[in-house]
């Protein structure tokens, strides 16, 4: 057994254990140390707005260089001084206003102004005009008497119109080269006055013969423009 041994393994228990309550305790500071490290660093890594300082001059013998000033400084509002009042003189140091003379007061009144006469309105008189007569229709035909042919498949007829003063005054049948007698159709020549047209009636049964006149009055009243 070699000498001193159990007072060796002592002194190297106790230096294991100091130098593990060293350890734990400089690790506790590190923790510690490195958080408030990190929110320093975040703080320092976070932009802040720039304020230029303000430069102030400030009055030294043989020395004129600019001082900065700080960069807030809080604004002082100016009161105006207040306006004195006006000294109260006694009653017996008063100005006292410049007499008025009586003849300044007294003015003559201006005389009335005489109205003036009223203007009466005259009212344009009405005037009625007559009413105007419509003008005459132009004549529409020539006055005269006019002939014209109308034929048809069953023969020819002749129409002979009067015009005086631009109207037809009568027709009249002065040919009839027919197959038929021109008596069925003697009722149309007075409807051609009363209408003042060749439009007549048709007449049953003597259409042909109806058509022939129409187309003879047409002609004659052509002529007749």
């Amino acid at each position: 057994m070699s000498r001193g041994g159990p007072h060796k393994k002592v002194g190297n228990g106790l230096v294991a254990l100091g130098s593990a309550a060293v350890l734990a305790v400089y690790t506790a500071g590190y923790v510690r140390t490195r958080t408030a490290a990190d929110r320093l660093a975040m703080q320092s890594d976070a932009r802040r707005p720039a304020v230029s300082p303000r430069i102030v001059a400030v009055a030294h013998v043989g020395d004129a260089r600019p001082v900065a000033a700080p960069a807030f400084e809080p604004k002082r509002e100016t009161v105006p001084p207040a306006k004195p009042e006006p000294a109260k003189l006694p009653a017996k140091d008063r100005p006292v206003a410049a007499a008025v003379a009586p003849a300044d007061l007294e003015q003559p009144a201006p005389p009335p102004l005489e109205p003036l006469p009223a203007i009466e309105e005259k009212k344009p008189a009405l005037v009625v005009l007559p009413p105007v007569p419509p003008p005459p229709p132009a004549p529409q035909w020539k006055d005269g008497t006019f002939y014209g042919w109308g034929t048809s498949r069953h023969g020819d007829i002749q129409a002979a119109v009067v015009i005086e003063a631009g109207r037809i005054t009568s027709a009249t049948i002065a040919q009839c080269l027919t197959r038929y007698s021109c008596s069925v159709i003697a009722n149309l020549p007075p409807q051609v006055a009363q209408r003042q047209s060749p439009e007549v009636d048709y007449v049953s049964g003597a259409t042909q013969s109806a058509n022939a006149f129409y187309y003879a009055v047409s002609e004659a009243l052509s002529k007749a423009k």
